[in-house]
């Protein structure tokens, strides 16, 4: 299985199958390709939680968690975009000391999907499908036939994929996600980067355009 070749400018997006921002952004990426000359690429990474836990989270203060849920649901409603606290949630975590065990199948089990997805040519349409039943609703979104037909939609086959993931290649492909992200000199999700200038949160999607018009990649209505 290999990456498919395009020698359009690419758009990278660090992205996370436990953030909500990340799901939010997902109808706009979509419109990125429809509108513009580039690659979108999917680069999935941990969420925050496993990757950056002890800089983060501070146990006895929980405005910020607070804040995200808050501000993520009010952004959906504003958008008209389904959302709902997953169930179950991709990451274990203890709400109240923030604690993760090392055993995470979910995030793994998703992330591995996703850089399968990627190397199929459809990265960005695995995190919209994928997204919509694990954030609008869908109770037991890792069970039965959610996922299955979240990629039948796209034109997957879930079974080939999970077929296809050798956990030490997610590994790897993973951190080298981590690590470009960091190279790019951020942190968060979701992180677009384009020509190596990168443009943080859903709310960024504006200027992402406003830069990808300056280099006249707008594609041309027939």
């Amino acid at each position: 299985m290999t990456d498919t070749p395009t020698d359009k400018p690419a758009v990278d997006v660090f992205w996370s199958f436990r953030s909500p921002y990340s799901y939010i952004v997902t109808p706009d990426l979509l419109r990125l390709r429809e509108d513009y000359s580039v690659t979108v690429r999917l680069r999935p990474v941990l969420p925050i939680a496993l990757r950056a836990k002890k800089t983060i989270f501070d146990a006895s203060d929980k405005k910020r968690p607070r804040y995200i849920v808050m501000d993520a649901r009010r952004r959906a409603q504003q958008l008209g975009m389904p959302f709902v606290w997953p169930n179950p949630d991709p990451v274990v975590q203890d709400r109240e000391t923030f604690e993760t065990p090392a055993e995470q199948p979910l995030i793994w089990r998703l992330t591995g999907l996703g850089v399968i997805a990627e190397k199929l040519g459809k990265g960005i349409d695995f995190a919209h499908s994928s997204a919509a039943i694990i954030w609008g609703g869908t109770p037991n979104w890792d069970s039965g036939d959610h996922l299955s037909k979240a990629c039948a939609d796209i034109g997957l086959n879930l079974a080939e994929m999970e077929a296809a993931i050798i956990p030490s290649e997610i590994k790897a492909e993973v951190e080298a996600n981590h690590q470009a992200l960091e190279e790019a000199g951020h942190w968060g999700v979701p992180t677009m980067v384009f020509e190596n200038e990168p443009f943080f949160g859903q709310d960024r999607i504006d200027t992402l355009r406003w830069r990808l018009n300056q280099n006249w990649l707008q594609k041309v209505p027939p």
